[in-house]
């Protein structure tokens, strides 16, 4: 989806269209989660300090995030995509791949079919990459944003991932893309003269998946079944907090939040585990965790002075609290479904 948290506000309130706007966090420490592409012309991007955004683009609107609308309309278009296929794997609210290679018609036609279906019952538009794979349709997705949709051919695809900035590749963060520049890689092209052995020299078994993917080879299904491993939520506070009874006051609300999301959309999966987690002042991180299969506002506290102690006196700028699910057993999900 494109921008999906801004443009279904745009969508909501009319007047904002045109004006620059972003979705996120409006304290000091806030952050963006989305921004419209007139904020972007101006810089601003997700995961943007809230405070940094509004210094590049001053008149940028910045609202509140909305996660109960927001996950209604993905529920909206996931439903669309059930209709052209079964075989979904969701990544985000707003991002899934989709397996039509079973359909009559070819992939182009079906990707235009649900952008026009998804632009019709929610008025927001939809941009799509075509490939034989996860690697190369991933990338793809990018290449005609705002509302548009590209495809990678086979034949191609070694033409098009020539020049393909490393960062570009799944799996590659900045301190991967820093190395691989150091040793004189920038592009896939250029990856694609070093053998297997070479990449798996300077980057171990990563290496493997660099010499594959330079070349466009990914072998990875659509994976419907696709589970949830935790649940959880964190805040980051205007002020740091000095006291734990500050921070159970606000653990308190984090939980209810937690204990909510979960009985909302995951009451069929089973705890294993809970976390707590604190960023202190120094941006020191820390975590405590206990086996658990509930919910517990106590237990949550506990580990929460847990955490704590290991701050030695130092104030707290965030907390977070998790579940953690255990393995869905296969079969019980298959005679779940046969109801």
């Amino acid at each position: 989806m494109d921008c999906f948290y801004a443009a279904i506000e745009m969508r909501e309130q009319p007047e904002l269209v045109g004006k620059p706007i972003a979705v996120g966090g409006r304290s000091g420490r806030g952050v963006l989660t989305t921004c419209n592409y007139e904020a972007r012309k101006y810089g601003c991007r997700s995961a943007m300090p809230s405070f940094k955004a509004r210094e590049l683009c001053p008149h940028l609107i910045l609202l509140p995030v909305r996660f109960d609308l927001y996950r209604q309309e993905s529920a909206r278009i996931r439903e669309i995509f059930s209709q052209f296929t079964s075989l979904i794997e969701p990544l985000s609210l707003d991002e899934a791949y989709l397996d039509v290679s079973h359909l009559r018609s070819d992939a182009a036609s079906v990707a235009w079919e649900i952008r026009e279906r998804i632009r019709q019952e929610t008025q927001l538009t939809a941009s799509a990459g075509i490939a034989s794979n996860k690697f190369l349709a991933k990338i793809a997705s990018d290449w005609r944003k705002p509302d548009g949709q590209f495809e990678v051919k086979d034949r191609e695809k070694l033409d098009f991932l020539a020049e393909l900035p490393v960062e570009k590749i799944w799996g590659v963060g900045k301190r991967t893309a820093d190395r691989l520049h150091m040793h004189g890689i920038p592009t896939c092209g250029v990856m694609r003269e070093k053998s297997e052995l070479e990449l798996t020299q300077k980057f171990g078994k990563f290496g493997s998946s660099l010499y594959r993917l330079c070349r466009g080879i990914d072998d990875r299904p659509v994976n419907p079944n696709r589970e949830r491993k935790s649940l959880g939520n964190e805040r980051t506070f205007h002020h740091n907090l000095s006291s734990i009874d500050e921070g159970i006051e606000k653990l308190d609300e984090i939980v209810a939040e937690l204990q909510d999301d979960y009985s909302g959309r995951h009451t069929g999966r089973t705890i294993r585990e809970c976390v707590v987690k604190l960023k202190f002042e120094d941006f020191q991180i820390t975590s405590a965790q206990t086996a658990s299969s509930t919910i517990e506002p106590d237990l949550f506290r506990e580990l929460l002075a847990e955490a704590w102690e290991r701050g030695e006196g130092k104030s707290v700028r965030l907390i977070g609290a998790a579940v953690r699910f255990k393995p869905v057993v296969k079969g019980a999900v298959e005679q779940l479904e046969m109801f």
